[in-house]
C-alpha cells in the first residue's frame, strides 16, 4: 500500500472555501491589478508622448519613429521575461514568501521611478523611462511564477482552477482601472482649459500641463502595490513548499493549523521517507524531467507565446487600429489632452465589456468545464472573430460600420479571457512538481512574455509594412496554431497537485523501494 500523503497536504486539498482563500486572492491578485496597469497604461500615453518629445510639424501629431515606439511598448516585456525565469528559479530556491516581497518593492519603486523620468533633451527623457520600465518589468515578471504558485499551493483541489483565475481575472480590473485614472487626469487637465481656450489652435497642439498627465498616470501604479505590500509579507510560506521542498513538516503544520484553525499534526517520519526513499528529486535537465514533464512544459510555454503574439498585440495597439477605422477622430483634430481622454475611454469600454467579463467567464467554469475545453474554445473563437474582422476589413472602415467592427474585436478579448489567456497562467501551476514548480511556471510565463515583445516590436513594423489588415490575418493563423499546441497540455481539473506533478507516484516508488530494503 503507497504511504499516505502527508496530513498537512490532504487538508489543503478537502478544505471548504474559507475567509484565508480570499485574503490569499485578494492578495496575489492585487500584485496582477498593478501588473496589468503597469504594462497596459503606456499604450494609453504613447501618443502623447509623441506630441511632446517628437512632434515634427506634419499632419500626424502623436506619430513616434517605429524604433522609438517599439521600444517604449515593449521594453517592459524584456525586463518582465527576464523577471519570470529569475524569480521563478528564486522561488523555488528560497521559497515562495522571502521572493514576493521584492517583486512588490521593485515594482513600486520602478512605478514611480518612470513618471520621474526626466533629461535635458527628448532622447534622454525616452531612454530614462526605457530604464526603469524595463526594471518595472523585471518586478511584475516575479509576480507570475510566484502568485500562481503561492495560490495552487494554499487552494483545495475542488476550486484550485477557480482561485488561481481570480488571482490572474484582477488583471482584467488592472486594465480597467488604467484607462479610468486616464480619463480621470486628462478630464481634470482638460477643467484648466475649457472652451474655447482648450480648442486645437494649431496641428499637434499641446497645453502646458501635457507633460504632467503622462506622468501622474505612470506613478500611480505605484499605490497599489504599495498598500499590499505589508499583508504579502504576513502570509506564511506554502506548506507544500515548507514540507515538500524545505522538508520541514513540523513548521508546515504549525502554519497550515492557524490558516485552516484546525489541529494538523507534524509528520517527519514521512518527511524522512520521502527524503531517502529515492527517485524524486530529478532536476529540471534531466532525463527524467524531461520524460515525464519535457510535452507538458513543451504546450504550457508554446501556447502562452501564441496566445501573447497575439493577445499583446491586440490590447497595445488598439488605439492605432481604432484610428485606422474612424472610430478616434484623427489626432490633428485634437489637442493632446483630449486625445489621451478618447483613447483612454475607448480602450476602458473595451475592457468593461469584453476584458473584465471573460476573466471571470473563466473563474465560474473552469473548474465545471476545464481547462483543456475553455482553452481549446478560446483559441477557436479568436481564430474565427480575428477572421472576420481581417477578410472583411475595408468593409469595416467605411463610415457607419465602426461600431460592427469595436463589436467583433471586443469577442475576440472576450474569448481571449474565457479562453487561454486564463489557462495558460493556471496550468503551469498545477502539472509540475514542487521543487520545480515556480522555475516550470516561469519559464512558461517567459515563453508567454516572448511572445509579447514579438507583438510589440513586430506590430508596429507590420502595420507600416503589410499594413493592418493582413497583421490581423498573421495573428489569426497564430491562434490556430496555439489551438493544436493545446493538446500537449494536460487537464488537471479535480486532482490533487501531487496526482498531476507525478509525486504521489514517487511516493509509491519509494515505499516500494524501502519495503525490497527490509
Amino acid at each position: 500500500m503507497a504511504k499516505e500523503q502527508l496530513q498537512v497536504l490532504n487538508a489543503l486539498d478537502v478544505a471548504k472555501t474559507q475567509w484565508y482563500h480570499f485574503t490569499a486572492i485578494v492578495i496575489a491578485g492585487m500584485g496582477f491589478f498593478t501588473d496589468a496597469y503597469d504594462l497596459f497604461c503606456i499604450s494609453l500615453v504613447t501618443k502623447l508622448l509623441g506630441r511632446l518629445y517628437y512632434y515634427d510639424g506634419s499632419d500626424n501629431p502623436g506619430s513616434l519613429p517605429s524604433n522609438v515606439s517599439s521600444a517604449i511598448n515593449g521594453v517592459a516585456f524584456c525586463g518582465t521575461l527576464a523577471g519570470q525565469l529569475f524569480f521563478g528559479w528564486l522561488g523555488d530556491k528560497m521559497g515562495r514568501k522571502r521572493v514576493y516581497g521584492m517583486t512588490l518593492m521593485l515594482m513600486v519603486i520602478c512605478s514611480l521611478a518612470s513618471g520621474l523620468s526626466f533629461g535635458k533633451d527628448p532622447k534622454s527623457v525616452i531612454v530614462t523611462l526605457c530604464f526603469f520600465r524595463f526594471w518595472l518589468g523585471f518586478g511584475i515578471g516575479g509576480d507570475y511564477p510566484l502568485s500562481a504558485t503561492i495560490m495552487s499551493e494554499y487552494a483545495n483541489k475542488k476550486t484550485r482552477g477557480a482561485f488561481i483565475a481570480a488571482v490572474f481575472a484582477m488583471q482584467g480590473f488592472g486594465i480597467l482601472a488604467g484607462g479610468m485614472v486616464a480619463i480621470i487626469v486628462s478630464s481634470i487637465f482638460k477643467g484648466l482649459h475649457p472652451a474655447p481656450a482648450f480648442q486645437l489652435d494649431h496641428v499637434g497642439s499641446t497645453v502646458p500641463e501635457a507633460d504632467y498627465v503622462w506622468r501622474i498616470i505612470l506613478m500611480f501604479g505605484a499605490l497599489p502595490a504599495l498598500a499590499t505590500y505589508y499583508w504579502r509579507m504576513k502570509m506564511p510560506e506554502t506548506a507544500r513548499y515548507t514540507a515538500l521542498v524545505a522538508k520541514n513538516a513540523k513548521q508546515a503544520a504549525s502554519d497550515m493549523s492557524k490558516v485552516l484553525e484546525v489541529v494538523i499534526e507534524a509528520e517527519e517520519e514521512k518527511i524522512e521517507q520521502q527524503e531517502t526513499g529515492g527517485g524524486n528529486d530529478f532536476g529540471l535537465f534531466s532525463r527524467e524531467f524531461v520524460k515525464r514533464h519535457g510535452l507538458h512544459l513543451v504546450g504550457t510555454a508554446t501556447t502562452w507565446f501564441l496566445l501573447d503574439i497575439a493577445y499583446y498585440s491586440q490590447n497595445l495597439f488598439q488605439k492605432d487600429i481604432f484610428t485606422a477605422i474612424g472610430w478616434i477622430p484623427p489626432a490633428k483634430t485634437m489637442n493632446a489632452i483630449e486625445e489621451v481622454y478618447k483613447i483612454a475611454r475607448a480602450q476602458t469600454l473595451i475592457a468593461l465589456c469584453s476584458t473584465v467579463p471573460g476573466y471571470w467567464f473563466t473563474v465560474a467554469l473552469i473548474d465545471r468545464v476545464g481547462r483543456f475545453s475553455i482553452q481549446l474554445m478560446g483559441f477557436f473563437f479568436m481564430t474565427v472573430f480575428m477572421f472576420a474582422l481581417a477578410i472583411p476589413y475595408h468593409h469595416w472602415t467605411l463610415e457607419g460600420n465602426q461600431i460592427g467592427f469595436v463589436v467583433m474585436y471586443s469577442l475576440t478579448f472576450f474569448f481571449a479571457n474565457f479562453g487561454p489567456n486564463a489557462t495558460t497562467f493556471v496550468v503551469p501551476a498545477e502539472i509540475f512538481p514542487a521543487r520545480l514548480r515556480s522555475t516550470c511556471h516561469g519559464i512558461s510565463a517567459a515563453a508567454g512574455k516572448a511572445g509579447a515583445m514579438v507583438g510589440a516590436f513586430g506590430f508596429v513594423y507590420a502595420e507600416n509594412g503589410i499594413g493592418i489588415r493582413n497583421t490581423l490575418i498573421i495573428m489569426a493563423v497564430v491562434n490556430v496554431c496555439g489551438f493544436f499546441f493545446t493538446f500537449l497540455v494536460p487537464e488537471s481539473k479535480g486532482k490533487s497537485l501531487e496526482e498531476m506533478s507525478g509525486e504521489a507516484e514517487e511516493d509509491q516508488q519509494a515505499e516500494a523501494v524501502d519495503n525490497n530494503v527490509v
